[in-house]
């Protein structure tokens, strides 16, 4: 489940104020005896950020708050507590997730294109530039989520999936591939993206479009995005396979220790 916190002035030993605070409305907000409250995020969406940001101009619990086109077509940017880079990017209606008709609905946002410019908040809490493709956004599929309210993740991709795509980069095609690649045993097939920011790129769509009967059972299937430098993007697009115990959670191909802030020589 997303465990979320806001960023703020920091104090003591790296702990911050509105941390503090965000603790508190998690504990309100989870029921009794540990159980995972699916609208835990919508709560704090609907209930706090988009209420805070109406009334006194303050995104709080949230980072920020888009709701400029209205709060049916808006988006909040989210810090996970899971992790110090990992961003959530949600919208501000109620969508459940990536099975929900509305994605696929004439005229819908897009999340995925602010999702990507979330990405500076990763590079931010990193304290270090990073590359394009030190970047990965993911949608689990619905097995494989706690969360009844749609959320893109927005962190470090795994070093691993990085140097794979950047070793087979030049043979990705603008199809999605016939078969699958395996990251823990768990299959990928892979489509490459011409887009410098993924406005006018919706990933839900190339997949719905794009994979036989994916629209039908959108639900059991799982999508990440990874940059390419100097432009375009990888997406992953992965299915449940319950006799494998693949629940389909893309987010697996992420890294929230963030090690490529790490590893990744200045300049890279």
């Amino acid at each position: 489940m997303p465990n979320v916190v806001p960023p703020a002035r920091r104090f003591g030993r790296g702990m911050t104020l509105c941390a503090v605070w965000a603790v508190v409305a998690w504990a309100v907000l989870t029921p009794p005896a540990g159980a995972a409250d699916p609208d835990t995020l919508w709560k704090i969406v609907n209930g706090q950020c988009v209420p805070n940001q109406q009334r006194h101009h303050n995104p709080e619990p949230c980072t920020e708050v888009d709701i400029r086109s209205g709060v049916a077509r808006g988006h909040v940017v989210l810090k996970d507590i899971r992790g110090d880079t990992q961003y959530l990017v949600i919208p501000t209606a109620r969508v459940t997730g990536i099975e929900s008709p509305a994605l696929l609905a004439p005229g819908a946002p897009n999340y995925w294109a602010p999702a990507w410019k979330a990405r500076r908040h990763v590079v931010a809490r990193a304290g270090r530039p990073l590359p394009r493709d030190a970047i990965a956004l993911a949608v689990n599929s619905q097995p494989g989520r706690s969360q009844n309210q749609l959320h893109i993740h927005v962190d470090c991709v795994r070093p691993d999936v990085r140097d794979y795509l950047l070793k087979h980069a030049g043979k990705l095609s603008s199809r999605w591939s016939a078969s699958a690649v395996p990251f823990d045993g768990h299959a990928y097939r892979l489509l490459r993206v011409d887009s410098a920011d993924l406005r006018g790129v919706d990933p839900f769509r190339l997949l719905a479009r794009g994979i036989p009967g994916a629209r039908a059972e959108m639900g059991d299937w799982s999508l990440v995005v990874v940059g390419l430098e100097p432009r375009g993007f990888v997406v992953l697009a992965g299915h449940v396979d319950a006799a494998k115990g693949d629940r389909a959670s893309g987010e697996e191909l992420m890294d929230h220790d963030c090690a490529l802030a790490r590893s990744l020589p200045r300049g890279k």
